[in-house]
């Protein structure tokens, strides 16, 4: 089966260029995340993310680490951009992220972006997996510009912290076709200490319903690679730090109990965690399964959920069976 991605649509009809052109016109006084910091990022003046106009790119690869539904066999092609329009404490890729001086260097020509794009579809990459995205929004509609006429037709991923403006989502309809949302906390004071982003739930709530009213459950074909849909990932934390029983069941109850969830136990604590006491451990067992058996509680009958005994490095293993969601000590 092969689905026609929407942004070759959206390029046909010429509504690609008029997104891609209404989202550079924004950047003069950027508000392209909710940061709204108001800054001409067309003349390269730098606000919260470090980013001015042109995209950063960080890696390029054909990631097999993602869950099931999208590495598949050839690997989700995955583009990490550089920079972040967030600073979480505990980032894992926190050198890419947060190192804006090691980043600017590696600022590339829109051309260039859809060329790695293509690049990612001739090595059979699944879809195009865009890391970080929030910031540079206008860039990537940019690149798809000339990717298309190049034969760009490989789902669009964005890959995303949830940190979004829905405003900019609107503009997004339509372009995106899987989008691959965290959902970090249930608390604004947490969210502020550990990410310095004091509105995080109402912003990344509003974000998830407005990705969800876009694509809806996640759609996968004949070998159960996604080409439509929602993911939320959702990171357990120490000491309930995530707010995993309220995250959930806001899922399950305000977007749909059959909605998408991946489910993570990887956290370690790195970057500058160890200068926050909640943070300077690994989960424990009983975390873990605590909300593992939540998950079961809600209905959350889709998704996955990482095991406890994946890699510290990331890249991890996503088991699946019968039930979505292994239960604990089941391979």
């Amino acid at each position: 089966m092969i689905v026609e991605p929407g942004y070759v649509a959206l390029y046909r009809s010429g509504e690609l260029k008029r997104r891609a052109e209404a989202l550079e016109a924004r950047l003069e006084a950027c508000d392209i995340c909710p940061r709204n910091c108001g800054i001409n990022r067309l003349r390269d003046e730098c606000g919260f993310c470090h980013s001015g106009r042109l995209p950063i790119i960080s890696s390029v690869c054909a990631h097999h680490g993602e869950e099931p539904a999208l590495s598949g066999t050839r690997g989700s092609g995955t583009i990490f951009l550089g920079n972040c329009n967030m600073r979480c404490v505990y980032c894992q890729n926190h050198q890419v992220s947060q190192d804006w001086k090691a980043q600017q260097p590696r600022e590339i020509e829109h051309h260039a972006l859809a060329e790695h794009m293509i690049c990612l579809q001739e090595q059979g990459c699944h879809n195009i997996n865009l890391v970080t995205p929030s910031h540079f929004v206008p860039q990537i509609v940019r690149a798809l510009l000339e990717a298309v006429p190049m034969g760009l037709n490989l789902p669009l991923v964005y890959n995303t912290g949830g940190y979004d403006s829905v405003s900019v989502l609107k503009e997004m309809d339509g372009v995106v076709d899987i989008y691959l949302p965290d959902i970090r906390y249930a608390s604004d004071e947490y969210a502020k200490r550990f990410s310095q982003a004091p509105d995080y739930v109402e912003v990344n709530r509003a974000a998830i319903k407005e990705m969800y009213r876009q694509v809806g459950n996640l759609k996968v074909d004949d070998h159960e690679i996604a080409y439509r849909g929602v993911i939320v990932r959702h990171l357990i934390l120490p000491e309930r730090l995530a707010g995993s029983h309220e995250s959930l069941r806001w899922l399950a109850e305000e977007v749909s109990p059959m909605v998408t969830v991946s489910v993570m136990s990887q956290y370690y604590p790195t970057h500058r965690a160890s200068e926050f006491p909640q943070l300077s451990r690994k989960i424990t067992y009983e975390e873990y399964t605590e909300v593992a058996e939540l998950v079961d509680t809600l209905g959350l009958e889709n998704g996955w959920l990482q095991e406890m005994d994946a890699p510290e490095n990331y890249l991890p293993d996503f088991a699946r069976k019968g039930h979505p969601f292994v239960p604990v000590g089941n391979e």
